[in-house]
């Protein structure tokens, strides 16, 4: 494989580029259809791209006192293992036979590196709600790591002991076992929980740490807190 195919993998299609638009899809569905349950109209299609071009105008801020290159650096560690990661998943279902032996592993690793980067970022902001925040998403990780992990152990098994997903893929065509249905129901809950959707949305709740990680501010009060 020569350097710019791989490049054009990882940052056009089946990678960055593609995923972005993919996601950008599925989020205005969500969207839509949280508006149609609460009786609203709901966003138009492009309203993930215009939100996402506002944020690129955005000024680059780092908090007083905090540590700058960990604090900047931390995003795009998890924006790159998610890239990655999504080039694999992609690829595996496309070119079921263009992977390589252990890339199920290698995908359950990077999609841990978001998370860490969360943690690295709230606690790198100098900020005492960011800091409860990354605790909080410590505790998360602890959680739903291990459950997603013996989940993915059962389709291997079923295919043999293969750590191959293409091999996996084409092994099941469907959810045949009820161990594979299973693992699929806390697969999809897990994945919730790596999402930070409700109701594992604790790392960054609004209501009590003002997003947590995210604030990305520093010098909190502390009736926040209270």
């Amino acid at each position: 494989m020569s350097v710019l195919w791989a490049l054009f993998l990882i940052v056009v299609f089946p990678g960055f580029a593609f995923s972005s638009a993919f996601a950008m899809v599925f989020a205005w569905i969500d969207r839509k259809v949280t508006a149609r349950v609460q009786w609203r109209v709901g966003p138009p299609f492009l309203q993930p791209l215009y939100d996402f071009i506002k944020l690129l105008g955005k000024e680059v801020i780092v908090p007083a006192g905090g540590a700058k290159v960990v604090f900047l650096l931390a995003p795009l560690f998890g924006l790159a293992a998610v890239t990655v990661a999504s080039t694999l998943v992609w690829q595996a279902n496309i070119w079921p036979g263009g992977g390589f032996v252990g890339d199920l592993i290698v995908i359950i690793y990077l999609l841990t590196i978001p998370s860490l980067s969360v943690i690295l970022g709230g606690f790198a902001s100098n900020n005492r709600v960011a800091s409860l925040g990354a605790s909080r998403e410590m505790k998360m990780i602890l959680s739903y790591e291990l459950p997603l992990i013996l989940a993915l152990v059962v389709p291997i098994i079923n295919a043999g002991g293969s750590v191959r997903l293409g091999e996996i893929l084409q092994g099941q065509s469907a959810v045949s076992h009820i161990s594979g249905i299973l693992a699929f129901i806390v697969a999809i809950i897990c994945m919730q929980g790596k999402l930070g959707l409700v109701p594992f949305d604790a790392a960054e709740a609004e209501t009590e740490v003002m997003s947590g990680p995210f604030v990305e501010y520093s010098g909190a009060p502390l009736g926040v807190l209270r």
